[in-house]
């Protein structure tokens, strides 16, 4: 990915003596929150547009449900390898300025996608499309790790992680609903419509970096954070969440259009209002992590992610729309308390360490999702539910061992 000249650079860091981090009930706060919040409802719209329209597509071009699931795969496959050197330009050239430029860049691309005519046309340009919104999560949490009072961090974490489940939920709802009336090519430029003002929004809230002190491009730091267990631990939860997350989501659609539920597309698109809960869950997890410490929250968020699942097996539809939801809630809470543990564990090159995670957290969605894919077409829901149910159960292993503290009382 380039980086514009014209762009607006981070300025020098202020000293400290002039200028502090942002705090809870300051301005400066609420600004930072309101950008980052469209950022995340941009990137995650864009990032998500297809995903409800995928029995859609399944029909158009003549291709099976897993094959269709890559549309989503591509493009969160592209973010994965995409982060971790965008936010290497990002130590080198600022954080506000790769933001920028990516949010720009990936708007541009959106814009294409009504006008593909084939299947392969449509999944290269979401693989483009996926580089170019790398830039947004890749710097989005070290920005906020560097500009952020620590005391507030969770908070402001918990926040912009509203924001991408707001995106995710419109990113959904607006092509789901609209499909029946418009089809799908009108439905994904409605969205793309939408992210083009949440972009203009971005780029007009967002605050200068004050913290920020330009480095090197180099590697190292990239070794030094995975040789950190507690890091590790940590990308190890966000992979197979994001893996059981997208799973879900990718195929429920399916199982709701077909027997014995049989219901129309428009209602199966709003199936995403659950991320509502997910915007909400976040918030709160994030503030309450501040606390109460991370750990208890984390847990107690993939046990509610786990139970969620769980009542979405039986074939009643209240119970898989209460079981949505609190699966819906339990993930966004887990991902907002570990993707602010990792800004909080990493002492240098904060943006590289959280690269790592959302490196972690796409893979998780594009070979995870797929993989849940061939377990719907094998096995129904019920082998899905089964899949999705292991991989939140290595989340909490390995949440239970950070630190090492499992291994410490097994030896005991």
């Amino acid at each position: 990915m380039s980086v514009s000249s014209a762009a607006p650079a981070d300025p020098a860091p202020a000293h400290p003596a002039t200028a502090e981090r942002h705090r809870l009930g300051t301005p400066g706060l609420r600004r930072v929150n309101l950008a980052l919040f469209a950022a995340g409802l941009s990137t995650f719209m864009s990032l998500y547009c297809v995903q409800a329209l995928l029995p859609d597509m399944s029909r158009d071009f003549g291709v099976s449900p897993s094959r269709a699931s890559l549309l989503v795969s591509l493009a969160t496959g592209a973010v994965a390898v995409a982060v971790i050197p965008v936010s290497s330009l990002s130590e080198r050239f600022g954080r506000t300025r790769v933001m920028l430029v990516s949010s720009v860049a990936a708007t541009v691309v959106g814009l294409l996608l009504p006008l593909c005519p084939t299947f392969g046309a449509l999944a290269a340009v979401r693989a483009v499309q996926g580089v170019a919104l790398a830039g947004v999560p890749a710097v989005a949490m070290a920005y906020l790790a560097d500009e952020v009072d620590p005391g507030s961090l969770g908070g402001a974490m918990g926040r912009y992680i509203a924001g991408t489940s707001l995106g995710g939920l419109l990113g959904r709802v607006i092509p789901g609903t609209l499909t029946d009336a418009v089809g799908w090519r009108w439905a994904v430029a409605a969205v793309a419509l939408v992210v083009l003002a949440s972009t203009v929004l971005f780029w007009a809230l967002l605050p200068p970096s004050r913290f920020f002190r330009p480095s090197r491009i180099e590697h190292r730091a990239l070794l030094d954070h995975l040789a950190n267990r507690d890091l590790r631990g940590l990308y190890l939860i966000a992979l197979v969440l994001m893996a059981g997350m997208v799973t879900v989501y990718n195929f429920l659609t399916y199982r709701l259009l077909a027997a014995p539920f049989h219901l129309p597309q428009a209602v199966v698109g709003l199936i995403s209002v659950m991320y509502v809960g997910g915007s909400i869950g976040s918030a709160r997890a994030g503030g309450l992590a501040d606390r109460v410490g991370r750990r208890p929250v984390l847990l107690g968020a993939l046990l509610m992610t786990a139970a969620g699942l769980a009542l979405t097996l039986p074939p009643s539809l209240p119970l898989v729309g209460a079981g949505l939801l609190v699966f819906t809630v339990g993930f966004f809470a887990a991902h907002s308390v570990a993707s602010g543990w990792v800004g909080a564990r990493a002492t240098t090159a904060r943006a590289q360490a959280s690269a790592l995670y959302l490196c972690a957290y796409y893979l998780g969605s594009s070979v995870g999702g797929t993989a849940g894919g061939l377990a719907y077409e094998h096995s129904g829901w019920t082998g899905t539910g089964v899949y999705v149910l292991a991989l939140v159960a290595v989340a909490l292993v390995v949440t239970l061992d950070l630190n090492g503290r499992l291994l410490v009382k097994l030896r005991r």
